[in-house]
Protein backbone atom coordinates (compact mmCIF):
# COMPACT_ATOMS: atom_id res chain seq x y z
CA UNK A 1 0.00 0.00 0.00
CA UNK A 2 1.35 3.42 -0.92
CA UNK A 3 1.99 6.07 1.82
CA UNK A 4 1.43 8.87 -0.66
CA UNK A 5 -1.77 10.77 0.23
CA UNK A 6 -4.50 10.83 -2.36
CA UNK A 7 -5.62 13.94 -4.16
CA UNK A 8 -8.83 13.75 -2.13
CA UNK A 9 -6.87 13.73 1.14
CA UNK A 10 -4.72 16.68 0.09
CA UNK A 11 -7.75 18.74 -0.93
CA UNK A 12 -9.47 18.03 2.39
CA UNK A 13 -6.34 18.88 4.40
CA UNK A 14 -5.93 22.18 2.58
CA UNK A 15 -9.62 23.02 2.92
CA UNK A 16 -9.51 22.38 6.66
CA UNK A 17 -6.73 24.94 7.05
CA UNK A 18 -8.45 27.68 5.05
CA UNK A 19 -9.55 30.74 7.07
CA UNK A 20 -12.92 30.48 5.32
CA UNK A 21 -15.84 28.23 6.14
CA UNK A 22 -16.43 25.74 3.29
CA UNK A 23 -19.65 23.77 2.92
CA UNK A 24 -20.61 21.48 0.02
CA UNK A 25 -23.99 19.89 -0.76
CA UNK A 26 -25.47 17.92 -3.62
CA UNK A 27 -27.98 19.40 -6.04
CA UNK A 28 -30.86 19.71 -6.28
CA UNK A 29 -31.96 18.66 -2.75
CA UNK A 30 -29.00 19.94 -0.75
CA UNK A 31 -27.79 16.72 0.88
CA UNK A 32 -24.71 17.46 2.97
CA UNK A 33 -21.37 16.35 1.46
CA UNK A 34 -18.53 18.18 3.24
CA UNK A 35 -17.71 21.00 5.66
CA UNK A 36 -14.29 22.14 6.83
CA UNK A 37 -13.08 23.03 10.31
CA UNK A 38 -13.65 26.79 9.89
CA UNK A 39 -17.28 26.18 8.89
CA UNK A 40 -17.84 24.37 12.20
CA UNK A 41 -16.11 27.22 14.07
CA UNK A 42 -18.22 29.90 12.40
CA UNK A 43 -21.52 28.06 12.71
CA UNK A 44 -20.86 26.58 16.13
CA UNK A 45 -21.53 23.11 14.71
CA UNK A 46 -20.47 20.94 11.80
CA UNK A 47 -22.39 20.01 8.69
CA UNK A 48 -25.73 18.33 9.32
CA UNK A 49 -27.17 15.34 7.50
CA UNK A 50 -30.68 16.27 8.64
CA UNK A 51 -30.81 19.65 6.86
CA UNK A 52 -31.81 19.99 3.21
CA UNK A 53 -33.43 22.51 0.86
CA UNK A 54 -36.46 24.09 2.50
CA UNK A 55 -35.22 23.38 6.02
CA UNK A 56 -31.88 25.13 6.58
CA UNK A 57 -32.94 28.00 8.85
CA UNK A 58 -33.86 26.15 12.04
CA UNK A 59 -31.12 23.46 12.18
CA UNK A 60 -28.30 25.91 11.45
CA UNK A 61 -29.84 28.86 13.34
CA UNK A 62 -29.86 31.17 10.30
CA UNK A 63 -31.62 34.52 10.84
CA UNK A 64 -31.91 37.90 9.20
CA UNK A 65 -30.12 40.88 10.75
CA UNK A 66 -33.36 41.95 12.46
CA UNK A 67 -33.84 38.56 14.12
CA UNK A 68 -36.35 36.83 11.81
CA UNK A 69 -35.84 33.24 10.54
CA UNK A 70 -34.07 33.53 7.21
CA UNK A 71 -36.45 32.89 4.27
CA UNK A 72 -35.69 29.52 2.71
CA UNK A 73 -36.15 30.82 -0.86
CA UNK A 74 -33.31 33.32 -0.26
CA UNK A 75 -30.82 30.79 1.08
CA UNK A 76 -27.44 30.88 -0.75
CA UNK A 77 -27.86 27.28 -1.99
CA UNK A 78 -31.30 28.02 -3.46
CA UNK A 79 -30.22 31.29 -5.10
CA UNK A 80 -27.14 29.70 -6.70
CA UNK A 81 -29.27 26.87 -8.10
CA UNK A 82 -31.89 29.25 -9.44
CA UNK A 83 -29.53 31.82 -10.98
CA UNK A 84 -26.90 29.26 -12.12
CA UNK A 85 -24.05 31.57 -11.16
CA UNK A 86 -22.04 32.73 -8.17
CA UNK A 87 -24.26 34.67 -5.77
CA UNK A 88 -23.34 36.72 -2.71
CA UNK A 89 -25.60 36.81 0.35
CA UNK A 90 -24.38 39.20 3.04
CA UNK A 91 -27.30 39.57 5.45
CA UNK A 92 -27.02 36.29 7.37
CA UNK A 93 -26.84 36.10 11.16
CA UNK A 94 -26.05 32.74 12.75
CA UNK A 95 -27.33 32.03 16.24
CA UNK A 96 -25.04 29.31 17.52
CA UNK A 97 -26.12 26.53 19.89
CA UNK A 98 -24.10 28.21 22.70
CA UNK A 99 -26.35 31.34 22.32
CA UNK A 100 -23.61 33.49 20.79
CA UNK A 101 -24.11 34.94 17.34
CA UNK A 102 -22.01 35.74 14.29
CA UNK A 103 -22.72 37.79 11.18
CA UNK A 104 -21.84 36.01 7.93
CA UNK A 105 -21.32 36.78 4.26
CA UNK A 106 -21.76 33.76 1.93
CA UNK A 107 -20.45 33.16 -1.62
CA UNK A 108 -22.40 30.31 -3.24
CA UNK A 109 -21.05 28.71 -6.45
CA UNK A 110 -22.92 26.04 -8.46
CA UNK A 111 -20.79 23.17 -9.86
CA UNK A 112 -21.94 21.61 -13.18
CA UNK A 113 -20.95 18.40 -14.98
CA UNK A 114 -19.96 18.14 -18.62
CA UNK A 115 -23.62 18.12 -19.64
CA UNK A 116 -24.24 21.45 -17.87
CA UNK A 117 -26.28 19.89 -15.09
CA UNK A 118 -25.66 21.37 -11.62
CA UNK A 119 -24.50 18.54 -9.39
CA UNK A 120 -23.22 20.40 -6.31
CA UNK A 121 -23.15 23.82 -4.68
CA UNK A 122 -20.05 25.03 -2.84
CA UNK A 123 -20.53 27.85 -0.34
CA UNK A 124 -17.76 29.90 1.29
CA UNK A 125 -18.73 31.55 4.59
CA UNK A 126 -16.89 34.63 5.87
CA UNK A 127 -17.22 35.94 9.42
CA UNK A 128 -18.03 39.66 9.02
CA UNK A 129 -19.15 40.28 12.60
CA UNK A 130 -16.59 43.04 13.24
CA UNK A 131 -17.49 44.77 10.00
CA UNK A 132 -21.25 44.61 10.66
CA UNK A 133 -20.92 45.67 14.31
CA UNK A 134 -18.63 48.59 13.35
CA UNK A 135 -21.13 49.76 10.74
CA UNK A 136 -23.99 49.42 13.23
CA UNK A 137 -22.02 51.44 15.79
CA UNK A 138 -21.31 54.13 13.21
CA UNK A 139 -24.97 54.29 12.20
CA UNK A 140 -26.01 54.39 15.86
CA UNK A 141 -23.58 57.21 16.56
CA UNK A 142 -24.85 59.17 13.56
CA UNK A 143 -28.45 58.56 14.59
CA UNK A 144 -27.73 59.67 18.15
CA UNK A 145 -26.12 62.84 16.82
CA UNK A 146 -29.07 63.63 14.55
CA UNK A 147 -31.56 62.85 17.31
CA UNK A 148 -29.57 64.95 19.76
CA UNK A 149 -29.59 67.89 17.35
CA UNK A 150 -33.35 67.54 16.86
CA UNK A 151 -33.94 67.39 20.58
CA UNK A 152 -31.69 70.37 21.15
CA UNK A 153 -33.63 72.39 18.58
CA UNK A 154 -36.94 71.33 20.14
CA UNK A 155 -35.59 72.11 23.59
CA UNK A 156 -34.45 75.57 22.51
CA UNK A 157 -37.86 76.31 20.99
CA UNK A 158 -39.75 74.93 24.00
CA UNK A 159 -37.54 76.84 26.41
CA UNK A 160 -37.99 80.09 24.52
CA UNK A 161 -41.76 79.72 24.34
CA UNK A 162 -41.99 78.81 28.04
CA UNK A 163 -39.74 81.74 29.03
CA UNK A 164 -41.84 84.27 27.10
CA UNK A 165 -45.06 82.74 28.37
CA UNK A 166 -43.76 82.98 31.93
CA UNK A 167 -43.13 86.70 31.44
CA UNK A 168 -46.76 87.20 30.36
CA UNK A 169 -48.10 85.12 33.27
CA UNK A 170 -45.85 87.04 35.61
CA UNK A 171 -47.18 90.42 34.51
CA UNK A 172 -50.76 89.24 35.01
CA UNK A 173 -49.94 87.77 38.43
CA UNK A 174 -48.31 90.94 39.77
CA UNK A 175 -51.02 93.22 38.42
CA UNK A 176 -53.73 91.04 39.98
CA UNK A 177 -51.86 91.13 43.31
CA UNK A 178 -51.56 94.93 43.14
CA UNK A 179 -55.27 95.33 42.43
CA UNK A 180 -56.16 92.96 45.26
CA UNK A 181 -54.35 95.17 47.79
CA UNK A 182 -56.81 98.03 47.25
CA UNK A 183 -59.92 96.01 46.35
CA UNK A 184 -62.69 95.95 48.98
CA UNK A 185 -65.49 94.25 47.03
CA UNK A 186 -65.58 90.54 48.11
CA UNK A 187 -66.66 89.24 44.69
CA UNK A 188 -63.91 91.14 42.90
CA UNK A 189 -61.37 89.89 45.43
CA UNK A 190 -62.53 86.33 44.63
CA UNK A 191 -62.06 87.03 40.92
CA UNK A 192 -58.56 88.39 41.53
CA UNK A 193 -57.75 85.34 43.66
CA UNK A 194 -58.97 83.14 40.79
CA UNK A 195 -56.67 84.99 38.38
CA UNK A 196 -53.78 84.33 40.76
CA UNK A 197 -54.71 80.63 40.94
CA UNK A 198 -54.89 80.40 37.13
CA UNK A 199 -51.44 81.95 36.78
CA UNK A 200 -50.04 79.47 39.31
CA UNK A 201 -51.51 76.54 37.38
CA UNK A 202 -50.13 77.98 34.14
CA UNK A 203 -46.73 78.31 35.80
CA UNK A 204 -46.83 74.60 36.69
CA UNK A 205 -47.12 73.78 32.99
CA UNK A 206 -44.30 76.09 31.95
CA UNK A 207 -42.03 74.85 34.74
CA UNK A 208 -42.48 71.29 33.51
CA UNK A 209 -41.82 72.40 29.94
CA UNK A 210 -38.69 74.26 31.04
CA UNK A 211 -37.53 71.16 32.86
CA UNK A 212 -37.62 69.16 29.61
CA UNK A 213 -36.00 72.01 27.67
CA UNK A 214 -32.94 72.28 29.91
CA UNK A 215 -29.75 70.91 28.39
CA UNK A 216 -26.44 69.82 29.85
CA UNK A 217 -25.55 68.45 33.26
CA UNK A 218 -27.24 70.12 36.19
CA UNK A 219 -26.38 70.06 39.83
CA UNK A 220 -28.01 67.47 42.03
CA UNK A 221 -30.29 68.76 44.77
CA UNK A 222 -32.87 67.33 47.19
CA UNK A 223 -36.06 66.44 45.32
CA UNK A 224 -39.27 65.33 47.04
CA UNK A 225 -40.80 62.81 44.63
CA UNK A 226 -44.35 63.46 45.83
CA UNK A 227 -43.92 67.18 45.16
CA UNK A 228 -42.34 66.51 41.76
CA UNK A 229 -45.19 64.26 40.63
CA UNK A 230 -47.79 66.61 42.06
CA UNK A 231 -46.23 69.43 40.08
CA UNK A 232 -46.55 67.37 36.90
CA UNK A 233 -50.14 66.31 37.47
CA UNK A 234 -51.61 69.09 35.34
CA UNK A 235 -49.18 68.45 32.49
CA UNK A 236 -49.78 64.67 32.54
CA UNK A 237 -53.56 65.04 32.65
CA UNK A 238 -53.60 67.43 29.71
CA UNK A 239 -50.94 65.63 27.65
CA UNK A 240 -52.05 61.99 27.92
CA UNK A 241 -55.39 61.70 26.18
CA UNK A 242 -57.54 58.59 26.27
CA UNK A 243 -56.37 57.42 29.70
CA UNK A 244 -57.23 58.15 33.31
CA UNK A 245 -54.42 59.28 35.61
CA UNK A 246 -54.48 58.25 39.28
CA UNK A 247 -52.09 59.14 42.08
CA UNK A 248 -51.20 57.19 45.22
CA UNK A 249 -48.42 59.25 46.78
CA UNK A 250 -47.42 57.89 50.16
CA UNK A 251 -43.72 58.77 50.38
CA UNK A 252 -44.83 62.10 51.94
CA UNK A 253 -42.72 65.23 51.96
CA UNK A 254 -39.85 63.43 53.66
CA UNK A 255 -39.59 61.05 50.67
CA UNK A 256 -36.64 62.96 49.27
CA UNK A 257 -33.93 61.81 46.88
CA UNK A 258 -30.80 63.58 45.65
CA UNK A 259 -31.04 64.15 41.94
CA UNK A 260 -31.64 66.32 38.92
CA UNK A 261 -35.27 67.43 38.94
CA UNK A 262 -35.49 67.77 35.15
CA UNK A 263 -34.14 64.27 34.57
CA UNK A 264 -36.50 62.77 37.14
CA UNK A 265 -39.39 64.58 35.42
CA UNK A 266 -38.19 63.09 32.15
CA UNK A 267 -38.42 59.58 33.64
CA UNK A 268 -42.03 60.15 34.70
CA UNK A 269 -43.03 61.66 31.36
CA UNK A 270 -41.32 58.96 29.24
CA UNK A 271 -42.88 56.10 31.16
CA UNK A 272 -46.35 57.68 31.25
CA UNK A 273 -46.24 58.35 27.50
CA UNK A 274 -45.22 54.72 26.88
CA UNK A 275 -48.09 53.47 29.02
CA UNK A 276 -50.62 55.77 27.33
CA UNK A 277 -49.50 54.67 23.85
CA UNK A 278 -49.80 50.99 24.81
CA UNK A 279 -53.29 51.52 26.24
CA UNK A 280 -54.49 53.52 23.23
CA UNK A 281 -53.01 51.02 20.77
CA UNK A 282 -55.07 48.29 22.43
CA UNK A 283 -58.15 50.25 21.38
CA UNK A 284 -59.76 50.65 24.76
CA UNK A 285 -59.62 53.08 27.63
CA UNK A 286 -57.35 52.46 30.55
CA UNK A 287 -55.63 53.86 33.60
CA UNK A 288 -52.13 54.88 34.64
CA UNK A 289 -51.35 54.98 38.36
CA UNK A 290 -48.34 56.76 39.84
CA UNK A 291 -47.39 55.48 43.31
CA UNK A 292 -44.67 56.36 45.79
CA UNK A 293 -43.74 54.88 49.15
CA UNK A 294 -40.76 54.48 51.44
CA UNK A 295 -39.04 51.13 51.85
CA UNK A 296 -36.19 49.74 53.93
CA UNK A 297 -33.67 47.68 51.93
CA UNK A 298 -30.50 45.78 52.95
CA UNK A 299 -28.45 48.75 51.72
CA UNK A 300 -30.54 51.45 53.44
CA UNK A 301 -33.75 53.42 53.10
CA UNK A 302 -35.18 53.78 49.60
CA UNK A 303 -37.92 55.77 47.93
CA UNK A 304 -39.97 53.64 45.53
CA UNK A 305 -41.66 55.12 42.47
CA UNK A 306 -44.06 52.92 40.50
CA UNK A 307 -45.80 53.75 37.23
CA UNK A 308 -48.42 51.09 36.52
CA UNK A 309 -50.91 50.67 33.69
CA UNK A 310 -53.56 48.18 32.60
CA UNK A 311 -52.49 48.04 28.96
CA UNK A 312 -51.47 44.93 26.98
CA UNK A 313 -48.21 44.59 28.96
CA UNK A 314 -44.66 43.64 27.98
CA UNK A 315 -44.11 39.93 27.20
CA UNK A 316 -41.86 38.26 29.76
CA UNK A 317 -39.38 37.14 27.12
CA UNK A 318 -38.83 40.78 26.10
CA UNK A 319 -38.49 42.32 29.57
CA UNK A 320 -34.73 41.79 29.64
CA UNK A 321 -34.30 43.61 26.32
CA UNK A 322 -36.58 46.64 26.51
CA UNK A 323 -33.89 48.81 28.12
CA UNK A 324 -31.40 48.13 25.31
CA UNK A 325 -30.76 51.18 23.08
CA UNK A 326 -32.75 51.01 19.85
CA UNK A 327 -34.74 47.95 20.86
CA UNK A 328 -38.36 48.78 20.14
CA UNK A 329 -41.60 47.05 19.24
CA UNK A 330 -42.89 50.25 17.64
CA UNK A 331 -42.70 51.22 14.00
CA UNK A 332 -39.88 53.66 13.05
CA UNK A 333 -42.47 56.43 12.73
CA UNK A 334 -43.61 55.95 16.35
CA UNK A 335 -40.40 55.25 18.19
CA UNK A 336 -36.65 54.77 18.03
CA UNK A 337 -36.13 52.58 21.08
CA UNK A 338 -34.30 55.26 23.06
CA UNK A 339 -37.04 56.16 25.56
CA UNK A 340 -36.57 53.25 27.97
CA UNK A 341 -32.81 53.25 27.44
CA UNK A 342 -32.80 56.89 28.54
CA UNK A 343 -34.95 56.03 31.57
CA UNK A 344 -32.57 53.22 32.53
CA UNK A 345 -29.54 55.53 32.22
CA UNK A 346 -31.12 58.25 34.38
CA UNK A 347 -32.22 55.80 37.07
CA UNK A 348 -28.76 54.22 37.15
CA UNK A 349 -27.01 57.61 37.29
CA UNK A 350 -29.11 58.43 40.37
CA UNK A 351 -27.91 55.28 42.12
CA UNK A 352 -31.28 53.59 41.61
CA UNK A 353 -32.63 50.38 40.13
CA UNK A 354 -35.56 49.67 37.82
CA UNK A 355 -37.55 46.48 37.31
CA UNK A 356 -40.62 45.40 35.35
CA UNK A 357 -43.61 43.72 36.97
CA UNK A 358 -47.22 43.03 36.04
CA UNK A 359 -49.53 46.02 35.98
CA UNK A 360 -52.93 46.90 37.39
CA UNK A 361 -55.15 43.92 38.34
CA UNK A 362 -52.70 41.48 36.77
CA UNK A 363 -52.77 43.24 33.40
CA UNK A 364 -50.40 45.72 31.85
CA UNK A 365 -47.01 46.79 33.12
CA UNK A 366 -45.51 48.27 36.28
CA UNK A 367 -42.20 50.07 36.09
CA UNK A 368 -40.81 49.96 39.64
CA UNK A 369 -37.86 52.23 40.51
CA UNK A 370 -35.97 52.42 43.79
CA UNK A 371 -33.85 55.46 44.64
CA UNK A 372 -31.61 55.90 47.70
CA UNK A 373 -33.38 58.13 50.20
CA UNK A 374 -31.60 61.39 50.96
CA UNK A 375 -29.84 61.17 54.29
CA UNK A 376 -31.07 63.62 56.93
CA UNK A 377 -33.25 65.42 54.40
CA UNK A 378 -34.35 68.75 55.79
CA UNK A 379 -38.04 69.43 56.35
CA UNK A 380 -39.18 71.41 53.30
CA UNK A 381 -39.58 75.03 54.17
CA UNK A 382 -43.10 76.08 54.94
CA UNK A 383 -44.31 79.20 53.15
CA UNK A 384 -44.57 82.27 55.29
CA UNK A 385 -47.98 83.49 56.28
CA UNK A 386 -49.63 85.65 53.66
CA UNK A 387 -49.47 88.72 55.88
CA UNK A 388 -45.73 88.23 56.54
CA UNK A 389 -44.59 90.66 53.82
CA UNK A 390 -41.54 92.65 54.88
CA UNK A 391 -41.71 96.31 53.82
CA UNK A 392 -38.67 98.39 52.97
CA UNK A 393 -37.29 101.81 52.15
CA UNK A 394 -34.79 103.22 49.70
CA UNK A 395 -34.45 102.83 45.94
CA UNK A 396 -34.29 99.62 43.90
CA UNK A 397 -33.07 99.41 40.30
CA UNK A 398 -35.29 97.13 38.16
CA UNK A 399 -33.67 95.80 34.97
CA UNK A 400 -35.74 93.92 32.37
CA UNK A 401 -36.08 94.32 28.60
CA UNK A 402 -39.79 93.41 28.70
CA UNK A 403 -41.65 96.67 29.45
CA UNK A 404 -44.72 94.89 30.87
CA UNK A 405 -42.65 92.82 33.28
CA UNK A 406 -40.41 95.75 34.22
CA UNK A 407 -43.35 98.01 35.04
CA UNK A 408 -45.15 95.23 36.94
CA UNK A 409 -42.09 94.42 39.07
CA UNK A 410 -41.40 98.11 39.74
CA UNK A 411 -45.04 98.65 40.76
CA UNK A 412 -44.95 95.65 43.11
CA UNK A 413 -41.71 96.90 44.69
CA UNK A 414 -43.19 100.35 45.22
CA UNK A 415 -46.18 98.75 46.95
CA UNK A 416 -43.68 97.38 49.46
CA UNK A 417 -42.50 100.88 50.37
CA UNK A 418 -39.44 101.20 48.14
CA UNK A 419 -38.77 103.74 45.41
CA UNK A 420 -37.75 102.38 42.00
CA UNK A 421 -35.74 103.34 38.97
CA UNK A 422 -35.98 101.29 35.76
CA UNK A 423 -33.58 100.24 33.00
CA UNK A 424 -34.66 98.40 29.85
CA UNK A 425 -31.32 96.74 29.14
CA UNK A 426 -27.90 95.83 30.49
CA UNK A 427 -25.95 98.81 29.15
CA UNK A 428 -28.48 101.32 30.52
CA UNK A 429 -28.51 99.48 33.86
CA UNK A 430 -24.74 99.75 34.21
CA UNK A 431 -24.87 103.52 33.48
CA UNK A 432 -27.66 104.02 36.05
CA UNK A 433 -25.81 101.97 38.63
CA UNK A 434 -22.58 103.91 38.08
CA UNK A 435 -24.41 107.22 38.63
CA UNK A 436 -26.68 106.20 41.53
CA UNK A 437 -24.98 103.31 43.31
CA UNK A 438 -24.64 105.36 46.49
CA UNK A 439 -28.43 105.55 47.01
CA UNK A 440 -29.45 102.18 45.53
CA UNK A 441 -30.41 99.51 48.07
CA UNK A 442 -30.50 96.67 45.54
CA UNK A 443 -30.74 95.68 41.87
CA UNK A 444 -33.41 93.29 40.56
CA UNK A 445 -31.83 91.91 37.38
CA UNK A 446 -33.40 89.77 34.64
CA UNK A 447 -31.13 87.03 33.31
CA UNK A 448 -32.38 86.81 29.71
CA UNK A 449 -32.02 90.05 27.76
CA UNK A 450 -30.87 90.80 24.21
CA UNK A 451 -27.48 92.37 23.62
CA UNK A 452 -26.19 92.27 27.19
CA UNK A 453 -27.63 89.46 29.28
CA UNK A 454 -27.87 89.23 33.04
CA UNK A 455 -24.49 87.57 33.52
CA UNK A 456 -22.67 90.21 31.46
CA UNK A 457 -24.59 93.01 33.18
CA UNK A 458 -23.70 91.67 36.62
CA UNK A 459 -20.02 91.43 35.62
CA UNK A 460 -20.05 95.06 34.40
CA UNK A 461 -21.72 96.24 37.62
CA UNK A 462 -19.13 94.38 39.69
CA UNK A 463 -16.44 96.31 37.87
CA UNK A 464 -18.05 99.43 39.37
CA UNK A 465 -18.67 97.89 42.81
CA UNK A 466 -17.57 94.34 43.61
CA UNK A 467 -20.29 94.02 46.27
CA UNK A 468 -23.27 95.10 44.20
CA UNK A 469 -26.45 93.73 45.90
CA UNK A 470 -28.21 91.87 43.05
CA UNK A 471 -31.38 89.77 43.13
CA UNK A 472 -31.57 87.64 39.96
CA UNK A 473 -34.83 86.76 38.23
CA UNK A 474 -35.64 84.74 35.12
CA UNK A 475 -38.48 83.15 33.19
CA UNK A 476 -36.32 80.00 33.30
CA UNK A 477 -35.99 77.79 36.35
CA UNK A 478 -32.81 77.34 38.34
CA UNK A 479 -29.92 76.10 36.22
CA UNK A 480 -26.16 75.78 36.49
CA UNK A 481 -25.42 79.28 35.17
CA UNK A 482 -27.67 80.87 37.81
CA UNK A 483 -26.20 78.64 40.52
CA UNK A 484 -22.67 79.76 39.56
CA UNK A 485 -23.70 83.42 39.88
CA UNK A 486 -25.24 82.71 43.28
CA UNK A 487 -22.06 80.94 44.35
CA UNK A 488 -20.03 83.95 43.25
CA UNK A 489 -22.04 86.44 45.31
CA UNK A 490 -25.44 87.19 43.77
CA UNK A 491 -27.86 87.68 46.69
CA UNK A 492 -30.81 85.56 45.54
CA UNK A 493 -32.89 84.20 42.66
CA UNK A 494 -36.59 84.28 41.78
CA UNK A 495 -38.11 82.18 39.02
CA UNK A 496 -40.99 83.91 37.23
CA UNK A 497 -43.83 83.98 37.90
CA UNK A 498 -43.39 84.67 41.61
CA UNK A 499 -45.66 86.29 44.18
CA UNK A 500 -45.34 89.73 45.75
CA UNK A 501 -44.70 87.95 49.06
CA UNK A 502 -41.77 86.00 47.58
CA UNK A 503 -40.41 89.20 46.03
CA UNK A 504 -40.68 91.03 49.36
CA UNK A 505 -38.82 88.33 51.29
CA UNK A 506 -36.10 87.84 48.68
CA UNK A 507 -35.54 91.56 48.28
CA UNK A 508 -35.31 92.04 52.05
CA UNK A 509 -32.85 89.13 52.30
CA UNK A 510 -30.72 90.56 49.46
CA UNK A 511 -30.50 93.95 51.16
CA UNK A 512 -29.88 92.46 54.60
CA UNK A 513 -27.08 90.16 53.41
Amino acid sequence: MSDVPSDHDIVHALADDLPVGIWVARAPNGEFVYANRMFAEIMGQGGRDDAQVGGYSEPYGIFTRDGQPYPEHRMPFVQAMHERRVVVVDDLTIRRPDRTHVHVRAFARPVSNAAGVITHVVIAFFDVTREVDAEAARAESEHRLQRGQRLEAIGTLAGGVAHDFNNLIFGIKLLAAELAVHETDPERRKSLALIDDITERSAMLTRSLLGFARRGKHRAAPVALDDLIGGMAELLTRTLSGVAIAFDLAADRRGTVIGDRAQLEQIVMNLCVNSAEAINEAGRGGQITLRTHSERTPTGDAIVLEIADDGPGIPRDLRDRVFEPYFTTKTPERGTGLGLATVFGIVESHGGTIEIADGIAGRGTTMRMRFPAAQHAAEPARPSAEHDVPAGTGTVLVVDDDALVRRSVASAIRSLGYDTVEAEGGAEAVDVYRERKADLRAVVLDMVMPGMNGRATLAAMRAVDADVPVLLMSGHTMNEEIQLLLDSGARGFLSKPYSVEALARSLADAIRS
